[in-house]
């Protein structure tokens, strides 16, 4: 990211923006596979267009930015792969961290802290405590994330106070529900976007998305860019969300 202050241009006044959009950074392995490159130069590849969707989102506006970084499954994955993950992430923050803090983003982080490596719990605990004030972009990393786990822990949390006498089964609602996952407090994404072309959500806001529109792009991960971000957000501004109800009549021809 740049070093000096961000101008942003706004995204055009006629077209529908989306308050949030979240993004699912899938093919990092099959763009270096293609390419007769290591996964590991995929993945590196990848710290460079999250750089450039940060940047995009500040230039058009996008209050909130969520992106899923690394999910609760990807621990399945090889040794020498989760290591070498966790040494992007550190790198990102070590060097990103103040570039945002200066352009006035503040981050968020959302998925389990327990059990993670200190050294990877104090990187994040310090993203969040320096941007807390921030006020420009929202950045959510979604990082050992996963979206039916944030829901059992909230129907736990939840439980709990029921079973303690201290919560009524029959006020809970979907806004007190909503308040107790993880990413209570910020708006149900509008739009989320997947690279690489497929067409699942793996895991990701389950309980946020169920009125998110979709946009799956054909490109792999490393190649995204603000024209592939502009595309995705030309795909939403084209479509009629009607939330369960009607859109809006056909107009009547007159008579000739």
């Amino acid at each position: 990211m740049p070093s000096s202050p961000m101008e942003t241009p706004r995204f055009k006044a006629d077209r529908r923006e989306p308050e949030h959009v979240a993004i699912i950074m899938d093919g990092n392995g099959r763009w270096a596979q293609a390419r007769g490159l290591p996964r590991s130069e995929g993945h590196r590849r990848a710290v460079e267009a999250v750089r450039r969707a940060v940047r995009s989102a500040i230039d058009f506006g996008i209050p909130y930015l969520t992106i899923y970084s690394f999910s609760s499954e990807n621990w399945s994955r090889p040794a020498e792969e989760v290591a070498m993950l966790m040494g992007l992430l550190k790198r990102y923050i070590r060097n990103d961290l103040a570039d945002l803090h200066r352009n006035d983003v503040r981050v968020r982080v959302i998925g389990l802290r327990a059990g993670l490596p200190p050294d990877i719990a104090a990187l994040l605990e310090e993203a969040e405590t320096l941007t807390a004030a921030n006020r420009g972009l929202t950045l959510v990393v979604a990082f050992n994330y996963g979206a039916r786990q944030e829901i059992v822990e909230a129907a736990r949390s939840l439980a709990r106070q029921a079973a303690e006498g201290k919560l009524d089964p029959s006020a809970i609602d979907a806004a007190l529900f909503a308040a107790r996952l993880d990413a209570a407090g910020i708006p149900d994404p509008d739009l989320i976007i997947r690279t690489s072309g497929e067409q699942r959500l793996s895991n990701f806001l389950l309980w946020q998305a169920a009125y998110a529109e979709l946009v799956f792009l054909p490109i792999h991960w490393p190649d995204f860019d603000h024209a592939a971000f502009a595309d995705a957000l030309a795909q939403f501004a084209a479509r009629e969300r009607r939330y369960g109800g009607l859109g809006a009549p056909a107009p009547v021809k007159s008579a000739s």
